[in-house]
């Protein structure tokens, strides 16, 4: 048995990387490191009961140099008996009407095959020929442009699309992989592209690694280990913190809610996870570049002492500090800002935009209950006004001697500026504000039971969509 062989099993054992009876389909350029690969899978398949297969996407970068090595993998196949799926994509024609770099964009259109034969194939394992120097080399990478996912380099496995994706060559450095082709009889298709200076990559691969590897020959194991354990780390903390940011965070459609003072109490390293959670469900594609910066330009507007504070973000996202309150949300809620006024009769409801209700019925006898108020009849004009803020509203609040002002209501209550115009106000048919729910009472709400009169009771319900 070949070193490289033994070694690589050894991995998939320890991680449990296949299963009996997987079908795997592993993603071949031509190239060396997929290439041994695919070889080493169809040659030990028999081991799991597993089937393989090989997929190979022609990117047309290089003309017909690329489409040669795409026929060289597909002949390979042919005489290995592996089954072959192969597909022709002109991805710079492509992303001419997308906003995206060629390096991304291609990856994109590449997974988004492997995702369509995952799916219609019935693949459990989708493998590549990632390797222990490829891990050297992102996670520097990843470190030196501030990157949020540089302690846990390239996974070994993860989920997708209901299959896994799997990365056994993990364990193993180049040379290594180049003396098993050589052994095998392979004989790999070398991209020349790999050689240039104008990538950053490639500039990591033949100026960094090699110094790294003349201080310690085993470096590329150092670091998978250094990966490993930091993703272990990072699942507990991710668990953590996802547990936290349930008690400080309200959701409502597009936007996300946070309680400062809660957010406060957490540990550091939690609020950064946290901010990443809370970011990842607000943003349907994460931008590419979104990095720790931005993490560290959320956390300082939600330290510092300042009442009112805000950042942009990318995507058109805005992280917004107005008093205990962060939020976030896109385009500075202009969706949302429309004023709204709606009529209320007895044994009616009336719901808001954002799925708020108010229902007006008959109430037997006046008493406080949560969430309602209850009014005598004769004392208002019936029916009701459910509306947003006007200027110059004001309102005889339940305690005080003569009126108050909407506005410094909002203002003595620290309601952010942002939720002020979307407050909804309740009124009679005379135009008398009522109540400002869940902040303050008019005079003209009962609280004795021994009020006489006809009564009716006002809920207001914020079961707001999320």
């Amino acid at each position: 048995m070949f070193i490289y062989e033994r070694k690589v099993l050894d991995f998939i054992r320890k991680h449990n990387l296949i299963q009996e009876g997987d079908s795997i389909l592993a993603a071949v350029s031509g190239g060396p490191d997929s290439l041994s690969l695919l070889y080493f899978l169809d040659k030990y398949k028999r081991l799991w009961n597993a089937k393989v297969a090989a997929v190979c996407v022609d990117h047309m970068f290089r003309g017909e140099e690329s489409y040669e090595e795409f026929l060289f993998v597909q002949d390979l196949c042919g005489k290995m008996g592996i089954p072959f799926y192969g597909e022709r994509v002109n991805v710079q024609e492509i992303l001419k009407e997308r906003n995206e770099g060629l390096q991304e964009g291609a990856r994109n259109i590449r997974y988004s095959l492997f995702a369509k034969l995952v799916n219609g194939e019935g693949f459990t394992k989708l493998a590549f020929g990632h390797h222990g120097d490829d891990q050297v080399e992102t996670i520097l990478m990843r470190m030196t442009r501030g990157s949020s996912m540089a302690r846990s380099g390239i996974p070994v496995t993860r989920d997708f699309h209901g299959a896994q994706i799997i990365r056994p060559l993990l364990c193993l450095e180049k040379p290594e992989i180049l003396a098993y082709c050589s052994e095998s009889g392979l004989e790999p298709k070398h991209d020349p592209s790999n050689e240039k200076r104008d990538y950053t990559r490639n500039r990591f691969r033949h100026e960094v690694l090699p110094f790294l590897k003349g201080e310690n020959p085993l470096v590329h194991l150092k670091f998978q280990q250094f990966s490993e354990e930091a993703a272990e780390d990072e699942a507990l903390l991710q668990t953590l913190a996802q547990e936290k940011m349930e008690s400080i965070l309200t959701k409502v459609k597009d936007e996300a809610i946070v309680d400062i003072k809660g957010f406060r109490l957490m540990p550091l390293p939690l609020q950064r996870r946290v901010i990443h959670l809370i970011l990842n469900y607000l943003y349907k594609d994460r931008p590419s570049s979104l990095s720790s910066i931005h993490i560290q330009d959320v956390l300082a507007i939600i330290m510092k002492d300042s009442p009112s504070l805000s950042l942009d973000l990318p995507g058109n996202l805005k992280a917004i500090r107005s008093y205990n309150q962060c939020i976030f949300t896109f385009g500075g809620r202009a969706e949302e800002s429309g004023d709204f006024c709606y009529t209320l009769n007895i044994g009616e409801s009336v719901e808001l935009p954002d799925h708020r209700i108010f229902i007006l019925q008959e109430a037997e006898e006046p008493g406080i209950q949560a969430d309602s108020v209850i009014f005598q009849k004769v004392s208002i004009a019936l029916p009701l006004r459910i509306r947003t803020r006007k200027p110059g509203d004001r309102m005889k609040v339940k305690g005080l001697n003569g009126t108050k002002k909407v506005k410094d209501i909002f203002i003595d209550e620290k309601i952010p500026v942002i939720l002020r115009d979307n407050w909804p106000l309740v009124t009679d048919d005379h135009g008398e504000i009522l109540w400002v729910p869940n902040l303050k009472k008019s005079v003209f709400v009962c609280y004795e039971p021994g009020d006489p009169g006809e009564h009716v009771r006002l809920i207001y319900s914020q079961q707001t969509s999320s």
